[in-house]
């Protein structure tokens, strides 16, 4: 059985990804991290990382990332690996998880879900064929109104996927209005729509003459994501040091 501590466990993916490992027997979440106090959890919750002294093997972070940080900070002198769940973190903080990688095992993932995962493996076959016959390349992201970050975490993970298969030579662009010509042809337009309660949409367009060809994926739950961090959690539990992602974790590389 694997022993899990669930950082953010009072946030909305915490009770959900808590739910999912109470149903599975091969995970358990012994301890909960959490700045705003207790819950009436089962397992014991502590207001930091650094005061939890329950044995564990892996750290779930779906939390903030004003916290990743310290959370990196602490995983590394306790020997903790983690799956990095959390978004929107700086370029300073990205060298951080880079840097920690050199001594526990990470696994970051922009997006958890298996199906976006499988999008990703996807896209990178048809951008290779599609950017080199002519097609334009667009994505349009969707997200309820209280998400903090804009494009999403997914949408550039995607972004950077086609790109990489296109031959890596594309600019990102987030906004138009400022310019008056015609779009470049080595350019990836990314649009951010946020509104209402939706959990996340994801549509990679590809415009070419008389045909457009567009890759979609709809999250109706927030339970997708929390389902993929516990599979991650299982799987890099034990692994040796290093940056895993959920390619690793799904064995689609």
């Amino acid at each position: 059985m694997i022993k899990a501590i669930m950082n953010g466990c009072n946030g909305r993916m915490g009770h959900v990804i808590v739910d999912i490992a109470g149903n599975d027997n091969d995970i358990e979440i012994v301890a909960g991290v959490d700045k705003f106090g207790e819950n009436n959890y089962s397992f014991p919750t502590f207001k930091s990382l650094a005061k939890v002294d329950v044995e564990c093997d892996v750290v779930i972070d779906f939390s903030n990332a004003s916290g990743v940080d310290e959370l990196l900070d602490t995983c590394v002198s306790k020997n903790l690996p983690v799956v990095l769940c959390t978004t929107g973190l700086s370029e300073q903080q990205i060298a951080h998880v880079k840097e920690a990688s050199s001594k526990i095992a990470i696994l970051k993932s922009a997006n958890m879900s298996v199906g976006v995962n499988v999008l990703m493996k996807v896209l990178k076959e048809a951008a290779k064929t599609l950017a080199g016959s002519g097609f334009d390349m667009e994505i349009v992201e969707k997200h309820h109104n209280q998400k903090l970050d804009a494009p999403s975490g997914t949408a550039m993970s995607l972004a950077e996927v086609i790109n990489e298969a296109a031959g890596g030579d594309y600019e990102f662009v987030y906004d138009r209005s400022s310019r008056r010509e015609k779009r470049p042809e080595k350019e990836i337009g990314i649009s951010a729509v946020r509104g209402g309660t939706i959990v996340g949409d994801h549509d990679v367009i590809f415009a070419g003459t008389d045909e457009v060809i567009t890759f979609s994926h709809r999250a109706y739950s927030r339970a997708i994501f929390g389902k993929g961090a516990v599979e991650a959690a299982k799987f890099l539990a034990g692994k040796a040091a290093g940056m895993y992602d959920m390619a690793d974790a799904l064995y689609l590389n």
